[in-house]
């Protein structure tokens, strides 16, 4: 039989420095943008490409 009654804590890599904390996140929120913008120039790319192919 399993034991239920067990919980563990999850584990986290964020700093716990506020300065640090708020860096992180601006990391993270910068690469997100990144891949954002690289995905919109990507499809607009392709869009322009098959409009070419197309007429």
């Amino acid at each position: 039989m399993s034991d239920h009654g067990t919980t563990t804590q999850p584990t986290t890599t964020a700093p716990t420095d506020p300065e640090l904390f708020l860096e992180d996140r601006q990391r993270f929120w910068g690469g997100v943008m990144n891949a954002t913008l690289a995905m919109i120039i990507f499809l607009i790319v392709l869009l322009v490409g098959m409009a070419v192919f197309l007429l």
